[in-house]
């Protein structure tokens, strides 16, 4: 019988092949994948395989934990206490002229030790209620404390230290005050060692003794007799607090040779103050009733005398203010300070004061001479350099730098900013006329500014109305009536926006964007105003001055800030203001300029109740500013000038103005004159022909007068030039001829100032000037001596400003 066929899809078995079936029992038996307990998760797959497990990072924390452990015991082991530093004895710094001479070697130490039982219970207080209330409880180092400092000062909160008591000594003793992170580790195991070793008295008495105040005072004692002249022993809590006050930042924080820090510091004191009634050190009542105590008056070391305190404490000040090195790091000493001054044109400045100014003041016989003081600071405005710096008559007799100070308007300098961002921004009248040297304002006296919300109608200088005038002309009387009307018309917040990009600091005291900033309410000091001018000066670009060349020590050179040059303005705005305060030169109030024989473009300015006058001018290679101030010199309190130097006023266009031709004349000694190369606005070179829209002016208010006079009046001879300060005011007509022969009828009477209201109405023929013959300028001419009056006995002047 046949085999019956295979089913059909049947393979014949290869016979080398173990059949299958047998290969199954052969293979070992497999044991089952357990299955997932419940409650926990299957593998990690996909993403979840890039995290580490909670177990990887408990084992990387421990381990981190262990090196970190044993890197600080590596460091309390390795790192010794070390013997004191080079600070402990304060070197000299060295400031250099550009050309490498000497100027002085400041730095000598100052320091008295004294134990801490001669130091009164409250002083120690204070000092602790304003660097560290917790350092008897504390531990030597804070390490919360020290990395909220680094994440405030990253995140751009403030530098702060972090540091404790402890610290700061071991800084101030056995470092150094360089920022580095070497230095800051060595502090920090040194701390902890020193803490373990000493007593808190021990380092609290290491710190009074060690920690810089400021005046070259290094230490509670010398720091006392430094302020208040007195042995540490007898300071009051309030004088304590102030020294205090002093160890956050000595040089800013001295009231006396910054009078512009005082809010700040006066600030600080409270804090100082509350602190001490937190930690019940004193009673709240007792701190409501005390006083701030005033410190005494700074003794400048004899090596600083002359002119050469003021420059190092400029100098000082720009590198502090710039954080190119710290208050203390500076201290320490050992710099070598390489300065943009250039010795001769230095020399020539103070030549030019003393020749001009200080030579002619008798104080024994005129009281106000007492109050005159003069700054003044020229700049080399293509580098911003700064060349030369006068900062008072002597720094030993004087102490406040006059260049460097902000507490004094800066009056009718401030106009030129106005009309530059007029320019720049396009600017038109209210009644929509570009604004061009040549546009017709409207110029009478207390005329109302269109457009303001609250009623402002500034005066003229001698309260005089000019009716129809060019803005060029405006600028060459310096006429406040056009000014306040021009910055409403081109924005206060534009003409403000302007002055910063020129170079006036933002933060300048009463820089507030009103239609009184026209007139230059704020207070600029010398040194700011010369930065703003070379931005003119360089057509629109503002290169940031400097006095550093390079600084030193040992072999290393400290870095200094850059100071790339940017187009503040635009060149025809720049150039456009130029070619009018030429004219200001040429025709107007500053032709006292033309003296130092070179072109010149400038601007002069009295300030209200002739507290200060200024001349800010240059040529196209130097800018120079000079600024005649008038300070109390027992209370330090602003006073006027009137009736110094045996002048009724004092104006920017007479002894500011001289001391700037007699000082650029001596600078630019043995070059060429260099014109000006200027691109003006479109409309600018040409003055148009009279049309019926340009007198279409702002309505004026009721009861104005209508405008009668041309659009070029002629310039106040009777005031500026000879009438105020030459001929018919004050030397001529107003003190020694009474106006009637030159002062009254001639020049400041009839000619000029007198057929309406100098000569003939009582103040030119009747008076002569020698009761109002010049003081609001009615006889002397249209502007009344702009810048000086027109003589007589001084009779106070409304409160405006030129």
């Amino acid at each position: 019988m046949s085999d019956q066929s295979p089913p059909p899809g049947w393979i014949p078995r290869d016979p080398d092949t173990p059949d299958p079936r047998q290969r199954q029992e052969q293979r070992p038996r497999q044991r089952p994948r357990p299955r997932p307990e419940p409650g926990r998760g299957r593998g990690r797959t996909g993403w979840r395989r890039v995290l580490p497990t909670w177990r990887t990072v408990v084992g990387g924390l421990l381990l981190l934990a262990l090196l970190l452990g044993g890197a600080l015991v590596a460091g309390y082991l390795l790192v010794d206490i070390p013997p004191a530093n080079a600070a402990a004895t304060a070197q000299s710094n060295v400031y250099l002229y550009s050309d490498g001479s000497q100027i002085a070697r400041d730095g000598e130490v100052n320091r008295v030790n004294v134990p801490l039982s001669q130091v009164p219970r409250t002083v120690q207080e204070a000092v602790l209620a304003a660097e560290d209330r917790d350092f008897y409880s504390e531990r030597a180092v804070d390490p919360k404390a020290m990395l909220r400092a680094a994440w405030n000062t990253a995140t751009g909160k403030g530098t702060q230290s972090g540091s404790t008591i402890t610290q700061q000594y071991v800084k101030n003793y056995y470092l150094g005050q360089e920022q580095t992170i070497k230095r800051k580790v060595k502090e920090f195991f040194i701390a902890i060692k020193l803490g373990r070793e000493k007593s808190k008295n021990y380092i609290l008495e290491g710190y009074l003794n060690t920690s810089y105040f400021g005046r070259n005072a290094y230490g509670i004692q010398a720091a006392s007799q430094a302020y208040y002249g007195k042995d540490v022993g007898t300071l009051t809590t309030a004088e304590g607090a102030y020294l205090a006050t002093l160890l956050n930042s000595p040089s800013a924080f001295d009231v006396v040779s910054h009078p512009g820090s005082r809010p700040r510091a006066l600030a600080r004191w409270n804090y100082v103050l509350d602190g001490m009634v937190k930690k019940d050190w004193l009673p709240a009542a007792e701190r409501a009733a005390t006083p701030f105590p005033e410190p005494g008056k700074v003794r400048a070391a004899a090596g600083l005398s002359g002119q050469r305190g003021y420059l190092v404490e400029a100098v000082k000040d720009f590198i502090l203010e710039r954080g190119i090195l710290g208050d203390k790091t500076l201290a320490e000493g050992g710099y070598r300070i390489a300065t943009t001054i250039d010795r001769r044109r230095q020399s020539a400045f103070v030549d030019a004061v003393d020749a001009q100014l200080v030579s002619r003041l008798d104080p024994q016989v005129r009281k106000a001479d007492r109050f005159v003081r003069a700054g003044g600071v020229s700049i080399d405005p293509a580098t911003g350099k700064v060349v030369a710096l006068y900062g008072g008559i002597d720094y030993t007799k004087q102490y406040v730098n006059n260049a460097t100070r902000h507490d004094y308007q800066v009056a009718s300098t401030f106009k030129p900013f106005v009309f530059a961002a007029a320019v720049e921004n396009g600017s038109r009248t209210q009644d929509g006329r570009r604004i061009t040297p040549n546009t017709v304002y409207n110029g009478d006296n207390r005329r109302r500014v269109v457009g303001t919300r609250l009623a402002y109608a500034p005066e003229n200088e001698g309260q005089v109305s000019y009716g129809n005038i060019t803005v060029n002309t405006a600028t060459d009387l310096s006429v406040n009536a056009v000014f306040a009307q021009m910055v409403v018309d081109v924005g206060t917040a534009e003409v403000k926006r302007t002055a910063i990009s020129l170079g006036v600091p933002e933060n300048t005291p009463n820089f507030d964007a009103g239609p009184a900033m026209a007139l230059g309410t704020l207070q600029a000091s010398v040194l700011d105003m010369t930065q703003a001018y070379a931005t003119l000066a360089d057509h629109g670009r503002r290169t940031p001055y400097t006095f550093l060349e390079k600084i030193t020590k040992g072999g290393d050179t400290i870095a200094l800030p850059d100071r790339a040059s940017v187009q503040a303005i635009s060149r025809e705005a720049a150039d456009t203001t130029t070619s009018m305060l030429m004219s200001v030169v040429d025709n107007g109030t500053g032709t006292a300029a033309l003296a130092a024989g070179h072109p010149a473009a400038g601007k002069t300015g009295t300030a209200e109740l002739d507290r200060s006058a200024w001349f800010a001018a240059y040529t196209p290679d130097l800018v120079t500013v000079v600024s005649m101030m008038g300070q109390d010199p027992d209370t330090g309190t602003l006073q006027s000038l009137y009736n110094a130097l045996g002048e009724a006023r004092i104006g920017g266009g007479g002894y500011p103005a001289r001391i700037w031709a007699a000082y650029t004349k001596a600078a630019l000694e043995g070059t060429d004159p260099v014109d000006f190369e200027l691109e003006l606005q479109p409309g600018a070179a040409q003055p148009p022909p009279p049309s019926d829209e340009e007198s279409e002016l702002p309505p004026q208010t009721p009861g104005s007068r209508t405008p009668a006079p041309p659009l070029r009046p002629t310039p106040p001879t009777g005031g500026q030039t000879q009438g105020g300060q030459t001929q018919g005011g004050q030397t001529q007509g107003g003190q020694t001829q009474g106006g009637q022969d030159n002062g009254g009828q001639t020049q400041g009477g009839q000619t000029q100032g007198g057929q309406t209201q100098g000569g003939q109405d009582n103040r030119g023929q009747d008076n002569g000037g020698t009761t109002e013959g010049g003081q609001g300028g009615t006889g002397g001419g249209s502007q009344g001596g702009a810048d000086g009056g027109t003589g007589g006995v001084a009779r106070p002047p409304s409160a405006f400003l030129e």
